[in-house]
């Protein structure tokens, strides 16, 4: 398990701002933790707003330098172990099947403009 982002520089500042239930109008979705790394099965965190995508990491303890976003990847994310989406569920996350977070990544892409280069 991580560390606590809590104590970290500008966490104070970020929880700050997170105190509260998330906006109605977005949504943040898990994928299955299918993928296989350091001898865990990872999946990836998503919302419809960056800066409500940054408070339920927050939440969860993740640290904002586990943040995976443009230039290096056109969907910004982060990605999560099968323990932190069970408690990422617990605190409102929807859990999306494959072809439910391909959706809501397409639709991520298109809101920013991002031309789709491959099959997601």
């Amino acid at each position: 398990m991580r560390e606590s982002a809590a104590d970290t520089p500008g966490a104070k500042a970020i929880a700050g701002r997170c105190t509260g239930e998330l906006p109605a109008a977005g949504g943040v979705y898990v994928d299955t933790a299918i993928w296989q790394w350091q001898g865990l099965k990872w999946a990836h965190l998503l919302a419809d707003d960056a800066d409500e995508l940054h408070c339920f990491a927050a939440r969860l303890g993740i640290h904002r330098v586990s943040y995976q976003g443009p230039p290096r990847t056109p969907v910004p994310h982060y990605d999560i172990t099968a323990y932190e989406r069970q408690r990422a569920i617990a605190l409102g996350a929807i859990a999306c099947s494959r072809d439910e977070i391909v959706a809501v990544v397409r639709r991520m892409r298109s809101r920013a403009g991002v031309p789709r280069t491959h099959a997601a």
